[in-house]
């Protein structure tokens, strides 16, 4: 690989974007294409789609073989709140290759040992997140039920553009939270992206299926595409 494209692939992870490396079989000719040039590129499509897949693959385009090479960041899932849902999440997320972390003021509840192997912090999300680095490839689920430390943290979420945000609580509570949101200046359209109730309508009720239906969510959310993909 040469050394201006290694260079730029290494900025783009260092940066958290997708970037994909393109290889012609035959020619050995190689180039970078960046998460937001894909729609310009001769070969968009299968670019999009192996993006979608997170898996680098050998695809076909005009008679010609090319290799892509994905780099995709690892998708963050900053869990507020270290309650009893979480505790069920965070070692069914880490099968799912989600980077988990556990964030909670309330240091009764944010322990290393009600989280074994997952970072705690037991901060106020509007003085740790700043240094989580927030962004489109991170999922951010609260759950305390306390405007005072979910608010903080979905609004730092909205603002980043995280690809999943997820609020526990009744419609109720969910409309409480949308005033509130309102009122700090999110439009109708940014304050529904969050998902509330959160997770999928599954029937749920103890804390490993809600988990279970929240850890769905978040997959639909990251494969939508994909989804949608005929």
């Amino acid at each position: 690989m040469r050394l201006d494209l290694l260079s730029a692939l290494n900025a783009e992870r260092a940066a958290r974007r997708a970037a994909v490396l393109v290889t012609e079989i035959e020619t050995g000719e190689q180039r970078l294409v960046r998460e937001t040039d894909v729609t310009g590129d001769a070969l968009a499509e299968l670019i999009a789609d192996r993006l979608r897949l997170g898996k680098s693959g050998l695809v076909e385009s005009q008679g010609r073989q090319y290799f892509l090479t994905v780099q995709a960041p690892p998708v963050k899932a900053i869990v507020v709140g270290a309650v009893h849902i979480s505790q069920a999440l965070a070692p069914m997320a880490r099968v799912l290759d989600l980077d988990v972390t556990i964030v909670d003021p309330r240091t009764a509840f944010a322990t290393p040992e009600r989280f074994p192997g997952v970072p705690v912090l037991a901060e106020w999300p509007e003085e740790v997140l700043p240094r989580l680095s927030l962004d489109r490839y991170t999922a951010l689920v609260a759950l305390t039920h306390d405007p005072k430390i979910d608010d903080p943290a979905l609004t730092a979420a909205l603002r980043a553009e995280c690809f999943y945000v997820g609020a526990l609580g009744s419609k109720k509570t969910h409309g409480r939270r949308v005033e509130r949101l309102t009122a700090a200046g999110f439009t109708q359209a940014e304050i529904a992206r969050i998902h509330a109730p959160i997770g999928l309508d599954i029937g749920a009720v103890s804390p490993a299926e809600i988990a279970v239906s929240i850890l769905g969510e978040i997959v639909a959310a990251l494969r939508r595409d994909r989804r949608r993909a005929p």
